[in-house]
């Protein structure tokens, strides 16, 4: 199903899949990163990674990769809010258009229930489908802060999702977390592939084989296309 939300345009078709891949598709409710008809298979972008071993996690804080939720397309909204809009149904606001105080996450991609997202509660994060921790250790320790910084904003990389279900993971790859709903895993995985390959971040190799893992279920899927461009203005800054 495609949807168009708020000021960020991103369409997703979410397919199911079994204990490790997807077979059919999930339409009810989706939401997320990527575009699913462009930019090839994603299979072969998974073999076009690099991998190599986890470099230490030394020096990394979130700070690394700017303020939380910068503007960085220049539409007037955080991130945050951008992300809302997109991914969440029935929204409200207050004070304009830009700030969601209300909304329905129907269903929630990670655990698949149906969550009422209200400002100011801890129901509904923002997650980073690529941890900003686990890019540090894949190769954005080595970036400059300008692509750091984009990373940690581009929607192809961020997604609404059950707050819960989002702490639990971390900064877990695929290697060692898996969204509980296993009907999203293909979508969830598809998005890492092409955050991973936009950005040139490396894989592990257990990495590497559990994406194939869940991506042989859905063979045909296509390599989610889109976001934002890998270099913040200049005007965003991080420590």
């Amino acid at each position: 199903m495609t949807r168009l939300r708020g000021g960020v345009v991103t369409a997703v078709v979410v397919m199911t899949v079994a204990v490790t891949g997807c077979k059919s598709e999930q339409t009810d409710g989706s939401s997320g990163p990527g575009g699913t008809r462009g930019g090839g298979a994603v299979l072969a972008a998974v073999d076009s990674l690099t991998v190599k071993g986890r470099a230490p996690k030394t020096g990394y804080s979130r700070a690394r990769f700017g303020a939380a939720w910068a503007d960085t397309d220049s539409n007037s909204c955080d991130t945050r809010d951008d992300i809302l809009k997109r991914d969440l149904k029935d929204v409200k606001f207050t004070g304009g258009s830009c700030k969601v105080t209300y909304g329905l996450l129907e269903p929630d991609p990670y655990s698949g229930k149906d969550i009422t997202y209200r400002r100011g509660r801890s129901l509904v994060d923002i997650d980073h489908v690529v941890a900003l921790s686990d890019a540090w250790q894949k190769g954005a320790k080595y970036w400059d802060a300008s692509k750091r910084i984009a990373l940690a904003n581009d929607p192809l990389n961020l997604i609404a999702v059950d707050a819960s279900a989002n702490r639990g993971k971390g900064d877990g790859d695929a290697a060692t977390w898996l969204p509980p709903n296993a009907r999203y895993r293909c979508t969830y995985v598809a998005a890492q592939v092409a955050v991973k390959k936009k950005y040139g971040l490396w894989v592990t190799a257990a990495e590497k084989a559990a994406m194939k893992k869940v991506l042989t279920g859905c063979p045909d899927r296509k390599l989610p296309t889109g976001g934002n461009p890998t270099k913040a203005p200049d005007r965003f800054r991080a420590r």
